[in-house]
C-alpha cells in the first residue's frame, strides 16, 4: 500500500459522538484518500470507540490505537510515533475539519516544506457564549502573537501540522501538561528555540464544536491559568532567567477586544466573560505558583 503524505491524529477521551462528527467530516475531505491516513488514541475513555472507528474502516485508511490516561500530549505522541506520513497533521475530537483542510495544508508545504503551519478555527457554535467568548481569545490570541504570519509565534494544536522528523527532533509535545492547555505554547516556543519557523495560514481551516456550560467554562480558563504558570517556568528555566509575563497593554486590549467585533447587544455579554476568563486564568496561575512553591520548599 503507498505511504500517505499525511498523517492525521486524533486524540480522544469519552467524547464519542464529537469523534463520530470528526471522522465525518475528515471522511468528506477534498483531497485523495490514498494520501492520508487516520490515527485516532484513545486516551483511556471508559469505553473505547471501536465501533465508532470501525464504521470508517471502509472509507478511510484508520487505526484506533488504546493507551492508559496519559493527556492529549502523551495520546499526540503515541499517534506520531505509529504515523507512516512524513506530515503529521494534528486535531482534536471535536473539531471538524474544512473539505479544503489538507488541500491547503498540501499547497502550503509545497512552498515551506520545513515549517510548522497553523490554520484558523472557526467557532462551530455561534450561540453558545461560553463557546464564543473561548474563541474570541483564541483569535485575540492570534491576532497578538501572529501579526506578521510568516513569523508566527504560537498556534494551537487542533490545527497543527509540521514534519515528523523535526517534530521528534524537538521531543514532541511535553506529556508533563496533563490537561488541554499550554501544551501547545510550549511546543511552538521550543520549536522557534530550536530555529524552525513557525506560519500561519488562515485558509487552513477547521471548525471547532466544544460546548461549554458556566462551570466548565470556569474549569478550562482555571486550567489555562494553571499551565500558563508550568510554560513560563520551563521557559525560564531553558532561557536560565525570570518568569516574564505580557505587557499590561495585552491584557487591556483584550479586555476591549470583544468591542471590536460587532456583535450588538452580546458584546458587552461577551466582555463580561472575557474578564471571568482572565480572573479564571490569574487564580489558576497563583495557586500553580503557590503549590510550586510549596513543593520546592519541602
Amino acid at each position: 500500500m503507498k505511504k500517505p503524505f499525511f498523517s492525521i491524529i486524533i486524540p480522544t477521551r469519552n467524547r464519542e459522538s464529537q469523534l463520530r462528527d470528526c471522522l465525518r467530516s475528515i471522511a468528506s475531505l477534498d483531497y485523495p484518500p490514498d494520501r492520508f491516513e487516520v490515527i485516532v488514541v484513545d486516551d483511556g475513555s471508559d469505553q473505547p470507540p471501536d465501533q465508532t472507528v470501525a464504521v470508517y474502516t471502509d472509507t478511510l485508511r484508520v487505526t484506533l490505537i488504546t493507551q492508559e490516561n496519559g493527556g492529549p500530549a502523551s495520546a499526540r505522541n503515541t499517534g506520531a510515533a505509529a504515523a507512516q506520513g512524513p506530515y503529521l497533521a494534528f486535531t482534536d475530537d471535536d473539531c471538524r475539519p474544512d473539505p479544503s483542510w489538507l488541500r491547503s495544508l498540501s499547497e502550503r508545504f509545497t512552498r515551506f516544506p520545513d515549517c510548522c503551519i497553523g490554520g484558523r478555527s472557526i467557532n462551530a457554535l455561534p450561540y453558545n457564549l461560553f463557546s464564543t467568548t473561548s474563541q474570541l481569545l483564541i483569535e485575540y490570541l492570534f491576532e497578538y502573537y501572529n501579526r506578521v504570519p510568516d513569523k508566527a509565534r504560537f498556534l494551537t494544536s487542533n490545527n497543527l501540522t509540521m514534519p515528523k522528523h523535526t517534530f521528534f527532533e524537538i521531543g514532541g509535545f511535553d506529556t508533563s501538561f496533563p490537561n488541554a492547555a499550554a501544551e501547545d505554547r510550549e511546543f511552538c516556543d521550543r520549536w522557534l528555540l530550536y530555529g524552525h519557523p513557525i506560519r500561519y495560514a488562515p485558509e487552513v481551516l477547521i471548525h471547532h464544536a466544544h460546548p461549554l456550560a458556566f462551570r466548565m467554562f470556569w474549569r478550562q480558563h482555571y486550567n489555562y491559568g494553571s499551565s500558563a504558570f508550568r510554560f513560563h517556568h520551563i521557559r525560564a528555566l531553558r532561557s536560565k532567567s525570570g518568569i516574564h509575563m505580557e505587557p499590561l497593554s495585552f491584557y487591556l486590549d483584550l479586555l476591549k477586544y470583544p468591542f471590536r467585533t460587532g456583535r450588538g447587544i452580546k458584546t458587552f455579554l461577551l466582555a463580561g466573560l472575557m474578564a471571568l476568563t482572565q480572573t479564571a486564568n490569574a487564580l489558576g496561575f497563583l495557586n500553580q505558583k503557590i503549590q510550586f512553591a510549596l513543593r520546592r520548599n519541602r
